[in-house]
């Protein structure tokens, strides 16, 4: 306890025992420092009034600290002493304090006296003591390191620790003490190591609950602790490639400790030492040869060293030494299989192996026997490489070959290794009823072997074949990974590496065997294949949807499957979501993992729609990419119904016209064109009788009509002079150039010439040339003494059959058909009119015609239009 509490004890203990004027109280037992009382046992103090003391026991009360005991811990012995029995605890460290008088009684003085109680625990006996003396360059150091358990249980109180040393039957006693509180180890000079003498050591706790001691008494060695052997070193023997020589040095002289060593030694790739015994290097030797060791293998060495002799502390393992066997033969063959692709009319072959097991040194290459058929050998020398043991080779379908490869190191060749590979028809049964399974996060196979076996075959093995979908595009990487598992086992666990979220083919092949002659070979059977994940996750991309027709109610979408690579497990169905683009109502279609078209029905038309398709599988679910179509108006069928509708209506309308067409042709040829008197049964080409009608008139484009005015009687001399004129004078390019300018209802065009050189009826154009003449006086009129006009206008009519037919000309005169004006001449019209006005046709009535020749009128045309179907321009 530190100087500063006893002191705050003894200031306390004044002030309660000696601090007032009057005090007539004395509690027993006192002490003028704490008193040690153990915790969970009773303790008993008694207050005694002093003589002279105005007070009775009846006045006497106990507290412990501020706490007031209560009366039935009192004991009344007299009426000047109560005592008060307490049961200690571990939190009981306080002022124990007999107070008087009452607070009733306050006119006498009050009177207080206290001791302080501190609880705790009696030392509890030191264990497992233990004393070592190390090795100091070539000796044993003096210092003795002890150490020992105090316990877990803590005294409370102060308690020492001291360590002892001597020699039996000596007087010096060397002693340390330990300062710590609950000191657990202590360092004591012995000034020098007694060699190859007794040692008697102990340790001894103390507090003012009590004591306890621990011993520990023998040789001097028993404590002693050498350092690990020196130098030590691992050799190899070219001709012993199962064994490894370990030399080292002694650490400490034989005749201060006597040593004894162990070795152990383990692989390099393995955690598990194996110790040589004991009784094989007990010994003062030097070296040790480790014997029955795997060739061409790295090792690890240690060794550490002991007293010979009721010794308990081993030295410290040496550092760690390690060494390579040398290099002996093959003791196991490769492991080879092959992979078969079929092709079109072969097969592509692609023979793979690993090294030998018990390879027991580096493998320099391979020699590589094909045999097809025993018709063709080949030898191949490959170099081994571990990233590409591989060859390829083509085989027909039709052909067997026998393979066979064999190892070579620094020290000889391996074993053969042999497979067969049979014709494409020749293939041996396989296992039935294969399925697999993940448990700890790995690949378990299992599946039921073939039986009865085919006759001469025998089971030798099943191999189990993986490989990676789709394949890795490294040219070195081997295209698939396999182990073999005994021919009794239908159930095992891949151990190999497989990756997370990658597809794999596992494949499950017989392998049998049989004997031709004293060499066994080897035929796998037909494999069984299921593919797998050791762990699915969801698919790293959704597929991509597209609309491959879009009709009015209904739309077919397609999509493509997603790269197997990014599957990342089986697909268990796809999920197909759409909406109207506006409303993000969203309805669903599910449709199985082999399915990539689908049909939409039930859709509104003329329509945004939203469609995507989501991929699942059982780790989770992804969304592709959205699609937006639009549905058509009109359905199947709709727009050729509306077609063929209007096209029958349009016939049906066509076929009604036509019939009133035809009912009512008569009224329509009228409306349309309406018919005109025909010039040739007119008697005005044979009125006047100054020009006769001759027979042999010839053809001419141009017909002059003469016309006798007044019978010819009242004409001018001028008019007179001018009817005689020969007709082919009045189509001269002179006269007709002034006639009138132009005729009604067409353009001027050039005149067509006389015919007398006999080319009548042949015209150098279409146009025909009509003449009328315009007189006065018709029907009682006055007439003028202007001379009468000729005019003559342009026609495209051909010319009448008077005119190209004379002879008919007699029966043409017996009817008369002419045009009338539709207005008659009045007085001085004509002569503008006659002068250069333009014609008009006008509309005639035909007149029923007489006996005697009437007089035409003034303003009379003869008009020649075609013979049938004129149509007026």
């Amino acid at each position: 306890m530190g100087s500063s509490h006893h002191l705050l004890v003894f200031l306390m203990f004044l002030h309660y025992a000696v601090g007032f004027t009057y005090n007539c109280v004395k509690i027993l037992p006192d002490s003028s420092s704490s008193i040690v009382v153990e915790v969970g046992k009773n303790f008993t103090a008694t207050c005694h009034l002093l003589e002279g003391c105005a007070y009775t026991s009846d006045d006497i009360e106990w507290r412990l600290g501020n706490l007031s005991i209560a009366k039935q811990s009192y004991h009344r012995i007299n009426e000047t002493a109560v005592s008060v029995t307490i049961n200690i605890s571990s939190d009981m460290s306080d002022w124990l304090k007999c107070t008087a008088p009452k607070e009733s009684l306050s006119y006498k003085p009050r009177s207080i006296y206290g001791i302080f109680l501190r609880a705790g625990y009696p030392p509890l006996k030191p264990k497992n003591l233990s004393c070592i003396a190390v090795q100091e360059d070539k000796d044993i150091s003096p210092n003795l390191n002890c150490s020992w358990d105090p316990g877990s249980r803590n005294p409370l109180i102060d308690t020492t620790y001291t360590v002892y040393a001597n020699v039996p039957g000596t007087v010096l006693t060397h002693k340390a003490d330990c300062k710590q509180h609950l000191a657990r180890f202590c360092v004591v000079n012995l000034e020098t190591f007694p060699i190859h003498m007794v040692l008697k050591v102990w340790v001894e706790v103390k507090n003012a609950l009590g004591s306890e001691r621990s011993e520990l008494q023998s040789d001097s060695s028993y404590f002693a602790k050498p350092n690990p052997p020196l130098n030590v070193q691992v050799l190899t023997e070219d001709k012993f490639p199962t064994s490894l020589v370990v030399t080292w040095k002694h650490p400490i002289d034989r005749t201060i400790l006597k040593l004894s060593y162990a070795i152990r030694y383990r692989k390099v790739t393995s955690n598990v030492w194996i110790e040589v015994p004991e009784s094989f290097t007990r010994g003062y030797i030097e070296s040790f040869r480790l014997q029955s060791l795997e060739p061409y293998t790295q090792y690890v060495v240690q060794m550490r060293c002991i007293g010979e002799s009721n010794s308990s502390y081993w030295s410290n393992w040496s550092p760690s030494v390690t060494e390579r066997t040398t290099e002996a033969k093959p003791a196991s063959a490769p492991d080879l299989w092959r992979i078969i692709r079929p092709t079109s009319n072969s097969r592509n072959v692609t023979l793979i192996w690993k090294a030998p097991v018990k390879a027991n040194g580096k493998i320099r290459f391979y020699n590589l026997s094909i045999n097809q058929n025993n018709e063709k050998f080949e030898s191949h020398n490959i170099t081994a490489d571990n990233l590409s043991q591989m060859y390829s080779m083509e085989l027909p379908a039709g052909k067997m070959a026998s393979i066979e490869i064999t190892a070579y190191n620094s020290a000889g060749e391996s074993p053969k290794a042999t497979l067969s590979i049979p014709r494409s028809d020749k293939e041996l049964p396989g296992v039935k009823d294969m399925s697999w399974s993940v448990r700890d996060e790995k690949l378990q196979v299992k599946w039921t072997a073939v039986l009865p076996l085919p006759h001469p075959l025998k089971l030798s093995e099943y191999l189990l074949e993986w490989v990676k979908i789709p394949q890795s595009v490294h040219q070195k990487e081997l295209p698939a990974g396999w182990q073999r598992v005994p021919k009794n086992v239908t159930v095992t666990t891949l151990n190999a590496g497989l990756e997370k979220f990658k597809r794999y083919n596992i494949s499950v092949y017989p392998i049998y065997k049989y004997q031709p002659g004293h060499v066994w070979h080897f035929q796998p059977g037909r494999p069984v294949t299921r593919p797998a994940y050791v762990q699915q996750g969801p698919p790293k991309e959704g597929p991509t949807v597209t609309v491959t027709k879009s009709k009015k109610n209904s739309a077919e979408l397609t999509w493509e499957e997603t790269p197997l690579d990014s599957h990342q497990g089986f697909i268990i169905h796809y999920t197909i979501f759409y909406a109207i683009g506006n409303t993000k109502q969203w309805k669903s279609e599910t449709v199985g993992p082999n399915v990539h078209s689908y049909v939409l029905t039930d859709l509104a038309s003329e329509t945004d729609y939203v469609v995507y398709v989501m991929a699942s599988t059982e780790a989770g679910s992804v969304k592709g990419t959205d699609c937006t179509f639009k549905t058509m108006k009109y359905g199947d069928g709709e727009v050729e119904v509306i077609v063929v509708v209007v096209c029958l209506s349009f016939l049906f309308l066509t076929v009604f016209i036509i019939m009133i067409c035809l009912r009512k042709r008569e009224v329509i040829k009228k409306l349309l064109w309406p018919q005109v008197p025909d010039p040739s049964d007119s008697s005005i080409a044979h009125w006047s009788p100054d020009f006769p009608i001759k027979a042999d008139l010839p053809k001419e484009d141009v017909s002059v009509v003469e016309v006798d005015v007044f019978d010819g009687k009242s004409l001018c001399e001028e008019d007179k002079g001018v009817l005689p004129l020969k007709k082919d004078k009045y189509l001269s390019e002179e006269h007709s150039s002034g006639i009138g300018g132009s005729s009604c209802m067409s353009s001027p065009r050039h005149s067509v010439s006389d015919s007398d050189e006999g080319d009548s009826g042949q015209t150098t154009s279409s146009t025909v040339q009509y003449s009328t003449v315009l007189g006065s006086g018709y029907k009682g009129q006055t007439p003028s003494h202007q001379p009468p006009a000729f005019a003559r206008s342009e026609s495209t009519q051909p010319l009448l059959d008077c005119e190209e037919h004379p002879d008919h000309l007699n029966e043409s005169q017996s009817r008369s058909s002419y045009f009338r004006r539709g207005r008659e001449l009045e007085p001085g019209v004509l002569a503008p009119e006659c002068d250069g006005g333009s014609l008009t046709f006008c509309p005639v009535q035909e007149e029923e015609p007489s006996p005697v020749a009437e007089e035409p009128p003034a303003s009379a045309l003869c008009y020649m239009p075609q013979k049938s179907g004129y149509r007026p321009q």
